[in-house]
């Protein structure tokens, strides 16, 4: 196997270039790099295809490196006192962030997933690399964010230690307006609830085929794997009308103090119906929502494909 030749997973772009009069745009030392890793890789490029960057195309065309973002992906092990045990996460960090702490986004995961889940199934990095934006996955096992009955306190580990984790260890914004919260399925319902019972905190908040109706689901959903959860989490204690509860949490919020809230949900999946109760109780309550039901069904194919949108909601790709 060929020996790799890698530097902090930046990210590139490879194409067919410019003319030499444009060369200044890439520097000597990166196109030195580019061709050292080309022969080392035993690949031949042939010239002359049309550029993509500034420059115009010509006949002579050499090969070029565009850069699109230098990200560092970190695993976090830490101790947490909540949980009273040794946990993980997955940060993205701008390793050359364009001025002062980046914005951060906490990403939550869905039921059966843990904080790899989003960088393994979708290109989050690469879609936070062009923004610049900070990205932090937790893990929370299968709590759907509380505080569990019969386990850990998994609410109170993400909604009141995990942000001062962050602050403590990784250089990202505190500012509310570069503060955002998004998750799938369970953590849409998790983004949901932490956006509703910490609104001061989060600028925006979406949630992609959230689980938004617990309440429903804690009496109804009779499949095995649910009523074992129900009971390990709740146990006897109903969700509807607590701080469980999101369409609880609707009626009782103040319209003027919430983020903004953007819900996506396929319209082939199993909880689109709790979605559109989510979607009903906002508009009964004048809670503003950017929600859409499009073609998909519960699957990472649906959310990769959706992903971008949110983040170009959140905040907007650079030009």
């Amino acid at each position: 196997m060929p020996k790799s030749h890698s530097r902090s997973r930046q990210s590139y772009k490879i194409g067919m270039s410019v003319p030499p009069n444009a060369i200044s745009a890439v520097s000597a030392a990166r196109t030195a790099q580019f061709q050292e890793a080309v022969a080392v890789a035993g690949l031949t490029l042939t010239a002359g295809a049309r550029s993509r960057c500034r420059g115009r195309p010509g006949p002579e065309a050499l090969p070029y490196i565009v850069e699109t973002g230098v990200m560092a992906l970190i695993r976090c092990d830490f101790f947490s006192e909540v949980l009273e045990l040794g946990t993980s996460m997955t940060v993205l960090l701008p390793q050359e962030p364009a001025a002062g702490p980046p914005p951060v986004l906490y990403l939550l995961h869905g039921l059966t997933d843990d904080h790899t889940a989003w960088t393994r199934n979708t290109s989050i990095e690469r879609y936070a690399a062009v923004r610049g934006l900070a990205v932090v996955m937790p893990q929370v096992h299968r709590s759907f964010y509380a505080d569990e009955r019969h386990g850990f306190k998994f609410w109170t580990f993400l909604s009141e230690e995990l942000p001062t984790v962050i602050d403590r260890l990784f250089r990202v914004s505190a500012l509310r307006q570069e503060t955002f919260v998004a998750g799938l399925s369970m953590g849409g319902y998790g983004a949901m609830k932490w956006a509703l019972r910490q609104p001061e905190r989060f600028a925006k908040a979406a949630t992609l085929s959230g689980a938004l109706d617990l309440a429903y689901s804690y009496r109804w959903d009779l499949r095995p794997h649910m009523r074992e959860l129900v009971e390990r989490v709740f146990a006897d204690h109903p969700v509807a009308g607590t701080g469980d509860d999101l369409l609880h949490l609707l009626a009782a919020a103040d319209p003027a103090e919430l983020p903004e809230l953007m819900l996506r949900c396929g319209t082939e999946d199993h909880l689109r119906a709790q979605n559109e109760r989510f979607v009903a109780a906002c508009a009964e309550h004048g809670i503003a929502l950017d929600a859409g039901f499009g073609p998909g069904a519960h699957e990472w194919a649906y959310w990769d494909r959706e992903i971008p949108a949110v983040l170009d909601w959140l905040i907007p790709a650079a030009a």
